[in-house]
Order: structure tokens, then C-alpha cells, then sequence
């Protein structure tokens, strides 16, 4: 029998240049933000204070970019004003396209601590209205009284070990120790709290999720 040889057929390889680009939108900043969400609800910054229980002077120093918020400054700055967390990050999405990514080099996400507990490095800070929430956290808590109280929100979590050993606190549950490699999945409306129980700090990749708001 005659055996006959197949040649490969060539492959056609589409190059990134025959797509269209989207433009990107201009990046706001973290102030500018806040002040826009104070403004759309015609309040004062004495008014404002008051609700997210941060002094004034604070208030108008983040608004004019002349200091960067602590993570529990800015977690009273949204609960006060009633906006997203995530909305204070990066342009809205565009309107052109349905495709968006955002791409976060080590080390050059957004940065904030939350006392002597954690210390969040935000991921994909560019994209705002996220279904999605992802930090790079350092647990430096070594006792549930560095943590203060349970955290609970709406929506649900994700923990992923990167480094050190986590102990994960959940209110309906018994704690569970987590090594390098190991995860967790709650719902985040549960009380739930996290620390470090290596010798080192613990880092976890941890992701919320949140309702769009568009």
C-alpha cells in the first residue's frame, strides 16, 4: 500500500494590529472621587465628617490628594457617603466596548493599612465597578484582639495562602488553618476575621465579590 504524505496546511495567524484598540479612560483620582460623591449628594464637608466620622480636616486633605487614607479611614468614607468600594478605583468602564482587563505588576497596586491588621494591596486599581474585588493582603494580626471585631458584608470571599500559615475565624464555624496552597470560600454576610499563626506574616490573594452598580 502507498503511504502519502500530508503536508501541514499553513496556518493563518491573525495579527493584533487588524483588531481595533479601545481607548482608555483617564484615570481619576482617589480624591477626586470622594469629593465628586460628597458633591452629588450636596453635602458639606462638615456634613460629610459628621456621617463618615472622620474629622474635617481629613476629609478635605483626601480630597485635595495632600494625604492617603488608612483602609479603615476609607472603609468609614464609603460607608458614610454610601458608595462602592471599588468605584474609587480607575476609570468607569468604556461605553464602546465590552471588553475590559486591567494588569497589576508586582508591587504596584493601590496600598492601604487597616491598624495592626492587615495591610491590602489592591489589584486591577485601574478598572472601577467590579464584580470582583481582589487584594493582596498581608496579615500581620497575630490575636483576634488586633482585629477589633468581626467584618461582615454583603457578598462573598475568597482566600488564597500565598505565604505563611492563616488562621481563618468564621462565626458559625470553628477556625481553620491554612498553609501555602490552601483556600477558602464563605459568605462574606458571615462574621469572619483572619491571622498570622507563622512566624512570618501571612500573605493571602483574597477576593470579594460585589454587585455591579452599572
Amino acid at each position: 500500500m502507498e503511504l502519502k504524505t500530508i503536508k501541514p496546511k499553513k496556518l493563518e495567524v491573525t495579527r493584533a494590529e487588524n483588531f481595533p484598540v479601545a481607548t482608555e479612560s483617564k484615570v481619576v483620582s482617589l480624591g477626586t472621587r470622594v469629593r465628586n460623591a460628597r458633591q452629588e449628594q450636596n453635602l458639606t464637608l462638615e456634613n460629610a465628617s459628621k456621617l463618615c466620622g472622620v474629622s474635617r480636616s481629613t476629609l478635605s486633605k483626601i480630597e485635595n490628594e495632600l494625604m492617603s487614607p488608612t483602609f479603615d479611614v476609607l472603609q468609614k468614607i464609603i460607608a458614610g457617603l454610601k458608595i462602592e468600594f471599588n468605584s474609587l478605583f480607575g476609570p468607569a468602564p468604556s461605553q464602546g466596548h465590552s471588553g475590559r482587563r486591567a494588569v497589576t505588576k508586582s508591587g504596584e497596586g493601590e496600598r492601604y493599612e487597616q491598624g495592626k491588621s492587615y495591610q491590602f494591596e489592591v489589584l486591577a486599581n485601574e478598572l472601577a465597578h467590579k464584580t470582583m474585588l481582589p487584594f493582596k493582603i498581608t496579615v500581620t494580626a497575630r490575636h483576634l484582639d488586633d482585629v477589633g471585631k468581626w467584618s461582615r458584608h454583603e457578598g462573598e470571599e475568597f482566600v488564597y495562602v500565598l505565604s505563611g500559615t492563616l488562621r481563618m475565624y468564621t462565626e458559625l464555624y470553628t477556625p481553620v488553618d491554612l498553609e501555602v496552597g490552601d483556600s477558602i470560600y464563605y459568605d462574606a454576610k458571615m462574621g469572619h476575621a483572619a491571622i498570622s499563626i507563622s512566624e512570618q506574616d501571612a500573605v493571602v490573594l483574597w477576593v470579594t465579590t460585589q454587585r455591579p452598580s452599572y
